[in-house]
């Protein structure tokens, strides 16, 4: 049976462990355990998790910053797909939203990744074509 709760510290090392093979991590400076433990202590609820036998199996962030919502790192174990868990955790997110008085989410999505595609157009998300994200490396 899947649990659903926000991640506390002591999730960080399985959390990374995760996210190194149920998440694409080919366009990004590496994330971190610290990474993952400094967002917890700043928002306990913003890493929600998906917990299968005390294994992660999912992951979304919820981002909320007083005035936008974005979600990050939606992922499931390859072994836990198509069983409604990453639907579940982007209801689970776009409550919380609500929750805080949120009107409209956006998800980073790599323009690539077509399998993430159907799940968040299934969801009712699509890209804006007339956005462009841009980066920088903070070191």
């Amino acid at each position: 049976m899947v649990e659903y709760r926000n991640a506390v510290a002591a999730d960080a090392d399985d959390v990374m462990k995760f996210w190194a093979t149920a998440a694409e991590d080919a366009h990004r400076p590496p994330d971190s355990s610290d990474a993952v433990l400094r967002l917890i202590a700043r928002d306990p609820d913003a890493l929600i998790v998906a917990v299968d036998n005390e294994a992660v199996v999912g992951s979304i962030i919820v981002g909320w910053d007083g005035w936008r919502c974005h979600l990050y790192r939606l992922a499931v174990a390859p072994t836990h797909r198509r069983q409604g868990i990453g639907r579940q955790l982007i209801s689970l997110a776009e409550e919380r939203f609500t929750s805080y008085g949120g009107t409209r989410a956006d998800a980073m999505v790599l323009d690539d990744n077509t399998q993430a595609h159907g799940a968040w157009h299934a969801a009712g998300y699509a890209p804006q074509p007339e956005w462009s994200r841009w980066v920088k490396p903070l070191s």
